[in-house]
């Protein structure tokens, strides 16, 4: 400290011990949709180049840009308009101009760049390409999760008629819901229109994480702006749906809910199984790596390696707070280690951080076991 002859007020510079974390955005959505140059009715209308995301944050700014649900896409301006019904506040919109263009490199490349995007989908485009372009490259990202519609099948359909792409480690990284919705349109014969569920599951996971947290998984409650199914499935059809990852949309005397939180994760990959654990791993992993980049070009030392530490246990002691990690205490909840045994010196510049979480998983089984004693 600098020595102080005079009395005064004395101001200094300093910085401290550890620097704290932010948890990172994760109810910004993306969709991907087919808009032709000759969909709008306005012909003095511009469209948005074809593979530039645009960003919206309302319904009418998506019809400004492209067009309402008579004259754009049917199923992009439903999802859109789904997506802010049901919480959304934010999303970005990709068009294509034609189906040929699918699934699109360079849509995918532009929407790589925004990094604020946490959900993706392409509503109502369910071909098995686009399905697994759309979990390659939330794999690929490591921060999004997509949100696929199943493909329109009649009754008693199997996982591989709703999903052809199946189960897989890319999986993990997405689920894909089923049956399509009926919507109120006034545009449509009878006032009505069947829609892909992605955009209404996607604000309805910004809903969930606003009230709840990112740990509660996304099911349970009912959609808004939805008045019915294209078509409803039986226990027996549910039963055998849920363990393969279809997350099924089922009506509870009108209640339209979601009921299922399961992602396409395959075996082998069973620890992300549900929607809530690789959505929060993705943003745990996200916010604190950017969390931590001040550490680059630090000189190494004990120091330095203890604020980092100090840093990443304020960040989860936070999260155990809220609810989102298990444990009565801290240490059953998290750890958090870097010495010796995580960066050895012949790893010269670089520092290994171990972190261990337990997380809260969903409670989708409740059992009651009734006895009934009877009289002797």
């Amino acid at each position: 400290m600098p020595e102080y002859l005079a009395p005064g007020v004395y101001v200094e510079e300093t910085s401290f011990p550890s620097k704290p974390i932010a948890g990172v955005p994760s109810g910004v959505a993306a969709f991907i949709g087919v808009v032709g140059e000759k969909t709008l009715l306005a012909a003095a209308h511009v469209l948005p180049p074809a593979g530039q995301p645009c960003l919206v944050t309302n319904f009418s700014e998506f019809t400004m840009q492209f067009g309402d649900t008579q004259a754009a896409n049917l199923n992009l301006a439903h999802a859109v308009a789904g997506f802010f019904q049901n919480g959304g506040q934010r999303c970005w919109v990709s068009r294509v101009a034609a189906p040929k263009d699918l699934p699109g490199e360079a849509v995918f490349a532009a929407l790589a760049a925004i990094d604020e995007i946490a959900l993706v989908a392409a509503p109502g485009i369910t071909t098995t390409a686009m399905h697994q372009a759309l979990l390659d490259h939330c794999q690929a990202c490591g921060d999004r999760f997509a949100i696929l519609d199943g493909v329109r099948v009649p009754a008693s359909p199997t996982a591989a008629d709703i999903c052809p792409a199946g189960r897989s480690e890319a999986g993990s990284y997405g689920a894909v819901y089923f049956p399509w919705l009926v919507v109120p349109d006034a545009g449509q014969p009878g006032g009505q229109a069947v829609v892909p569920p992605s955009g209404h599951v996607a604000g309805y996971y910004v809903q969930v994480d606003a009230t709840h947290g990112l740990h509660k998984s996304p099911a349970g409650d009912v959609l808004h702006g939805v008045i019915g199914l294209e078509s409803h499935l039986d226990k027996a059809q549910c039963d055998a749906l849920n363990p393969q990852g279809i997350d099924v949309i089922a009506d509870f005397n009108g209640a339209i809910r979601v009921w299922g939180a399961r992602t396409l994760a395959d075996d082998a990959h069973a620890e992300y199984r549900y929607v809530c654990v690789r959505r929060y791993m993705n943003t745990l992993r996200e916010s604190i790596d950017k969390g931590t980049q001040w550490v680059a070009f630090e000189a190494d030392s004990p120091l330095l390696r203890t604020r980092v530490v100090q840093s990443v246990d304020d960040f989860l002691m936070s999260e155990w707070r809220s609810g989102a990690l298990l444990g009565t205490k801290p240490e059953q909840a998290f750890f958090v280690r870097c010495d010796a045994t995580t960066t050895t010196a012949a790893a010269a510049g670089w520092i290994v951080l171990l972190v261990g979480v337990a997380l809260v998983r969903p409670a989708e089984f409740l059992l009651f076991r009734l006895r009934c004693a009877v009289a002797a």
